[in-house]
């Protein structure tokens, strides 16, 4: 490159890299190539987006339903209150409309909402049901 000042590396004051600079003239040229490459890598900083890539503890379910024992019956049905999305059977939805972050023998249920991100939460207690809906942060 002619010109020094078209790729340039940004430091903070204690001499660690902050960042990269690049030119409008090297942006217009190389931009479309670079652009996947850096939408990946922001992927991958970001982690998994809505629980996609992430476990589900299907054990911790199955064990809750082996050892279910309150008078009424632990239902598959969930319900985002943030966006209307709606599940009869979690379980067997093709594809998923919620994915199950959590689950333990305490009666506490989770999930994730596949289509906004907010976090379902079903507590089971002896009597009854409490529902709770974190939005997405």
């Amino acid at each position: 490159m002619h010109n020094k000042n078209h790729v340039q590396d940004i430091y903070d004051k204690q001499g660690e890299l902050l960042g990269i600079y690049l030119s409008k003239d090297v942006w217009e040229m190389a931009g479309d190539r670079l652009k996947p490459i850096l939408e990946q890598a922001l992927q991958d900083l970001q982690g998994p987006k809505k629980g996609k890539d992430v476990k589900e503890p299907l054990e911790d379910w199955e064990l809750l339903k082996k050892h279910w024992d309150f008078k009424y019956e632990l239902t598959s049905y969930v319900y985002c209150e943030n966006c209307g999305n709606t599940s009869y059977d979690w379980e067997s939805d093709d594809p998923r409309k919620f994915k199950l972050s959590a689950a333990n023998l305490g009666g506490l249920v989770a999930f994730r909402c596949l289509s906004c991100g907010a976090k379902v939460i079903k507590r089971h207690f002896k009597d009854y049901i409490k529902v709770e809906v974190d939005p997405p942060k």
